[in-house]
């Protein structure tokens, strides 16, 4: 019997809250851009009795997202992904956010299509920050969901003259995620397989902190405030959400974004957090 695999891309905390929920009993890959931090997440893996390796992947390069699935696949049957990589705006230009966030997890959806065995599935780690995006056409929906994926960066909505700043290229990266998800989930159907999103709000990570504490630190401060929850949400209440998504309680869930913000949105739309909040993409 082929031991079943759990594909981590992006090594970060969320990523490990989800395959620590699901990798019991089964072959870990923890992938990340960086070696090193894949090795050491790896390692802390193994000390808590998981049978994990590591290895470096870019998923902006078809080259390096097929040599994972092919090693995965190699490894036995690949029961589970989790794509949680990407760059935010205040960490990348807005045409690396777009080549990461938006082509990358478009890439890795269709690459590991290829190789998901029957009853598996997928999770994306999107963003809260795709639904602050003001309505797109159907037409452009129906662009960002199903234009073939090495034409998705040519598409008209994604060129310089169109993309106000970072954040904006987040948020359509974001809402393209989603959108990606829901047409992926028909092809993925095909193999007996499913695939959905989450779409967090503020989660405490590394990152996030630095955000709190960095340029748009009060924005972020007000909006954790201003929430219903009023506060920040943890790695491990998305490990949860993944666990749902990727498990068997979760068999009749494909094609779905779970947006997990503390209620963020809807304060911005509602609430007090809207109230000066400028027009997202303007």
């Amino acid at each position: 019997m082929n031991k079943e695999v759990v594909v981590v891309i992006g090594a970060g905390l969320i990523g490990q809250a989800i395959a620590r929920r699901v990798g019991s009993g089964k072959k870990i890959i923890l992938a990340d851009l960086s070696l090193e931090h894949a090795g050491a997440v790896a390692e802390l893996f193994k000390d808590a009795g998981f049978d994990a390796t590591a290895a470096q992947v870019d998923i902006s390069s078809r080259e390096s997202v097929t040599a994972l699935a092919d090693a995965a696949a190699a490894e036995g049957d690949v029961k589970a992904l989790i794509q949680a990589a990407g760059v935010s705006a205040s960490q990348a230009t807005p045409e690396q956010v777009l080549s990461v966030d938006l082509y990358g997890t478009a890439l890795v959806l269709e690459v590991f299509r290829g190789v998901v065995a029957p009853g598996g599935a997928a999770v994306v780690i999107s963003s809260q920050s795709g639904h602050r995006l003001p309505a797109l056409t159907i037409e452009e929906d129906r662009q960002l969901a199903t234009t073939p994926v090495e034409e998705l960066l040519d598409l008209p909505l994604l060129q310089r003259e169109n993309i106000t700043d970072g954040l904006h290229a987040y948020q359509l990266s974001k809402r393209a995620n989603v959108l990606r998800v829901r047409a992926e989930a028909v092809l993925w159907g095909e193999k007996g397989a499913r695939v959905n999103a989450i779409s967090p709000g503020i989660i405490m990570t590394p990152l996030a902190r630095d955000e709190l504490n960095g340029q748009r630190g009060a924005g972020y401060r007000r909006m954790l405030a201003l929430s219903p929850a009023g506060r920040a949400g943890t790695p491990d209440e998305m490990g949860a959400i993944g666990e749902l998504l990727l498990g068997p309680q979760g068999a009749f869930i494909t094609g779905s974004d779970i947006l997990a913000d503390g209620g963020s949105t809807a304060s911005f739309f509602y609430g007090p957090i809207g109230e000066d909040a400028p027009t997202p993409g303007k």
